[in-house]
């Protein structure tokens, strides 16, 4: 007896009448090392010192995240005008001016700070390089508090922020000033590349940071999306609409030809979304917890049946240490 017809697919599904999803899981994706050391700064932070603790911006760029440590004690505040004389403060995951520490300083306020290791070292640099006599360009997106806190660390007038090459054709110094460079951390490797060869073709002398500014999860994360997305119909990107390291996933995918959306949680997908897509690919910004990489497949499941398949372009397994005043 002949067995009976089976449409493709339909004897690994059974009777589900969920069509077939192919889930390209990207990996290294979510938390880095800097903001899982950021968001265990205001924990400790708060079982040190009771709540409430106030941060200075969002601790990191995910309204899960911060809503979790509201949740917890913390409060979120823009400026040091708004925190009381008594009460702790830590500092973002982004950096500061040097303005700020200094006005926590004036005011006896107990501070921690949570800057990145990896923007510090460009906090540091900046410094060296005025040092030498040298005015930095800074390849930056204006606005964002990593430039803002980074711009802030050397004098008025001793720094210029570029945003394009439209900005390097424009900048107004010399082949012979003397000049260095240095890159916000989370910005597009491709772009910065383009925007560094014009800046060291205009300004032939012009000195290179010692190593790469552009930190290592921004570039591995950017490393897996070139890898899923020119197999992938979609792709799906888990990040706020401020975390540049997350919009700079999307361009990625974009630019090598696959549509990519910016999602903050899954309730924001739409079925229509999935219409004639067989193959998707999913990342998630480095301020994305991986609670809300499986809130997505599981919201996926509901429509689809999910077949995950990771697809891993680095491995990562930097820890940073916490402020010496939390451990001791």
């Amino acid at each position: 007896m002949n067995a009976p017809f089976q449409s493709p697919g339909e004897s690994s599904r059974g009777n589900d009448p969920r069509l077939p999803l192919k889930l390209l899981i990207a990996a290294p994706r979510g938390f880095c090392a800097g903001v899982d050391r950021a968001i265990e700064i205001v924990e400790r932070a708060l079982e040190k010192y009771g709540a409430p603790v106030y941060v200075r911006h969002e601790i990191v760029h995910n309204r899960y995240v911060v809503d979790s440590l509201k949740a917890k004690g913390a409060i979120f505040v823009e400026e040091l005008d708004e925190v009381p004389d008594d009460a702790p403060v830590v500092f973002s995951a982004h950096g500061v001016p040097k303005a700020v520490p200094a006005e926590a300083d004036r005011r006896k306020l107990l501070y921690v700070d949570a800057t990145c290791p990896l923007v510090s070292k460009v906090h540091r640099q900046a410094e060296r390089q005025i040092e030498k006599g040298q005015h930095i360009l800074f390849i930056g997106h204006a606005g964002h508090p990593e430039v803002i806190g980074t711009m802030g660390q050397v004098p008025e007038g001793q720094i210029t922020l570029v945003e394009t090459l439209e900005d390097v054709a424009s900048l107004p110094f010399a082949q012979d000033d003397n000049l260095s460079y240095l890159t916000q951390t989370t910005l597009s490797v491709d772009d910065t590349a383009e925007i560094t060869a014009a800046l060291e073709e205009r300004h032939p002398r012009i000195v290179a940071p010692k190593a790469e500014d552009i930190c290592y999860a921004t570039s591995n994360r950017q490393a897996a999306v070139k890898i899923i997305a020119p197999s992938s119909d979609l792709v799906l990107v888990i990040g706020a609409p401020n975390s540049s390291n997350s919009l700079r996933l999307v361009e990625v995918s974009q630019r090598l030809g696959t549509d990519a959306k910016l999602i903050q949680r899954a309730d924001e997908i739409e079925p229509e979304w999935l219409e004639g897509v067989g193959t998707l690919g999913l990342t998630a910004g480095a301020s994305a917890p991986e609670k809300l990489v499986r809130e997505v497949v599981d919201r996926l499941s509901e429509w689809r049946l999910v077949e995950e398949e990771p697809v891993t372009a680095a491995e990562e397994n930097m820890i940073f240490k916490l402020p010496r005043q939390l451990t001791e």
